[in-house]
């Protein structure tokens, strides 16, 4: 890791490290990237079946300060009923390759479990 990531005396938070992990922090974030990323563009009610176990107000909640972030964009067609579509930024599409090495970083020492 570089030396510039946690210089002393530095608080995390401070650092490129600490901003990247605010970002991208908490629980459903990544697996929200990963999804729009899977597939390009997606509504609100396809995230949540994709995600599995999400109230509705987290990943609104969660949404909402990914497109605060910049890496997400939400467009909204004025139709009845409304219609809503997410699909990740410039920016969050510039993530993804540290999200696929964190993947593979995962696969490659994930303990082996002995199925006997």
């Amino acid at each position: 890791m570089s030396e510039n990531c946690l210089p002393t005396g530095v608080k995390l938070k401070d650092t490129g490290f600490g901003y990247t992990l605010s970002l991208i922090g908490g629980k459903y974030k990544m697996i929200i990237m990963y999804w729009l990323y899977e597939n390009k563009v997606m509504r609100f009610n396809e995230l949540q079946r994709s995600i599995g176990i999400i109230s509705f107000k987290t990943l609104s909640m969660m949404l909402k300060e990914m497109e605060a972030d910049g890496l997400i964009v939400r467009r909204e067609f004025p139709q009845v009923p409304p219609k809503v579509e997410y699909s990740l930024s410039e920016r969050g599409l510039s993530l993804m390759p540290v999200l696929n090495m964190m993947c593979d970083w995962g696969e490659e020492n994930m303990p082996v479990t002995d199925c006997r």
